[in-house]
């Protein structure tokens, strides 16, 4: 009995001596990172002047243009001239066929200074980004302005149409 006493005691001692190796361990480290890149997203909505009819007083207008850049990621807002042939910064034109009516873009609604790209007077808007979520989202105003002092504007009747194109910087 003794013999199997000695054998049991020195099976559990081999065991807990096992149970104890197994439970040396190594450890390591390892880095996260990742890199937030700038970004941008824009969007806008159509600047509708109504109905015009000629020789009875100037449209006004606004859109709205939604920046969403990057946090304290610095952008500038410019527009081009338009698609209508003949159209420039300077004085833009909305077409219907061959015929034009003459109109412009504001920086605000003093219409003091043309929305544009910053080049021949024109100016920009710049801001700062608050973030990308919707709820960060920043508005710049576009004002426009459809005048009746020029005799380019007793035009034919229709639906005339330009396209504008938005360019955020950053």
């Amino acid at each position: 009995m003794r013999k199997v006493l000695v054998a049991i005691l020195s099976g559990a001692a081999l065991l807990t001596v096992a149970g104890t190796a197994s439970a040396v361990t190594a450890t390591s480290t390892f880095n996260v990172t990742a890199t937030v890149l700038k970004n941008c997203l824009v969007s806008s909505a159509n600047l509708v002047f109504g109905s015009y009819t000629p020789n009875t007083g100037a449209l006004a207008g606004s859109s709205a243009i939604t920046v969403r850049c990057t946090k304290t990621t610095p952008y500038t807002v410019s527009l081009n001239a338009g698609t209508t042939a003949g159209g420039t910064l300077a004085q833009r034109l909305l077409a219907n066929g061959a015929n034009t009516l003459q109109y412009n873009l504001y920086t605000s609604a003093a219409l003091t200074t043309i929305f544009g790209d910053g080049s021949g007077g024109t100016g920009t808007t710049a801001g700062t980004g608050n973030g990308v979520s919707a709820a960060s989202a920043q508005t710049v105003t576009v004002f426009g302005s459809l005048p009746d002092n020029t005799t380019n504007q007793d035009a034919t009747p229709g639906s005339y149409a330009d396209q504008i194109t938005v360019t955020v910087t950053y």
